[in-house]
């Protein structure tokens, strides 16, 4: 085990040391809790990394990652992948939310996870108030 991580292999582990339990906690939930605030929070905290990282990089070296050999390649499709499977199952209950569902895949497919935790967000908060709504009438 290297002793000598850089700034950048620690955050890559950081990020599968708070995906791990969230995946565990998927996998054994009989109910899921729906947070917008969460969802929310998610998505402008991965916002501001974004930002950080662009501002720190540039945005060009995101076309290098995904191009400069297989191992970007798969990366980039599993990425495509991933967003499309999401929306699979998102778009008809933000249908049903009312939501503007055209603008929303396009925020999306320009920000991929800012966008889709976005999207989710707005759709937990939508669809929680027309809870409480039918739960008043």
């Amino acid at each position: 085990m290297p002793t000598d991580l850089t700034i950048h292999q620690l955050l890559a582990i950081a990020g599968l040391v708070v995906a791990l339990p969230l995946l565990a906690y998927l996998a054994a939930a009989q109910k899921l809790a729906h947070s917008a605030v969460i969802a929310a929070s998610l998505s402008a905290g991965f916002a501001a990394f974004t930002a950080v990282t662009i501002w720190s990089e540039g945005i060009l070296p995101v076309i290098a990652n995904h191009t400069v050999n297989l191992w970007g390649v798969q990366v980039w499709y599993d990425l495509l992948m991933a967003v499309v499977i999401a929306l699979f199952f998102i778009v008809p209950r933000a249908r049903k939310a009312g939501m503007m569902v055209p603008l929303w895949v396009m925020f999306v497919g320009a920000t991929a996870s800012i966008g889709l935790l976005a999207m989710v967000a707005r759709l937990f908060w939508l669809e929680r108030a027309g809870q409480e709504i039918a739960a008043e009438g």
